[in-house]
């Protein structure tokens, strides 16, 4: 984690940018604050996305410790990641951006499509 604390800029509000950048991060975090999310799940939700990309932003977010992989131990290995509570601090300000980014959609008149910004919890199975 050194080199990666390293790499990342000094300016708080840049730094916290650097962190969630990229087109995927906020989408995966949307679908964790939820609850814990296996990788072929993630993957289902978001279709556009290929498993490396998927695995290596998952990897850096776990770097940098927004989200956590839990390995289980059984046949066949199950894996599943959640957000830490640091990355459940974010949850609030990627809701804010996603409000903000449906105000802009309705200011150009782009609406139609928009996807809700409320995660729906998971069902669990009883």
């Amino acid at each position: 984690m050194a080199d990666t604390l390293k790499r990342l800029p000094k300016l708080p509000v840049e730094r916290a940018l650097k962190v969630i950048a990229g087109r995927w991060k906020p989408v995966i975090l949307y679908y964790i604050f939820s609850g814990p999310r296996r990788l072929s799940e993630l993957k289902r939700m978001m279709p556009e996305i290929t498993q490396k990309v998927l695995i290596q932003q998952l990897r850096e977010m776990e770097e940098h410790g927004l989200v956590r992989r839990e390995i289980f131990a059984e046949v066949p290995a199950r894996v599943e990641y959640t957000a830490t509570a640091l990355g459940l601090e974010l949850e609030p300000v990627l809701l804010a951006l996603c409000r903000w980014g449906q105000r802009h959609a309705e200011a150009l008149n782009e609406t139609p499509d928009l996807a809700d910004c409320i995660v729906k919890p998971r069902q669990i199975a009883a």
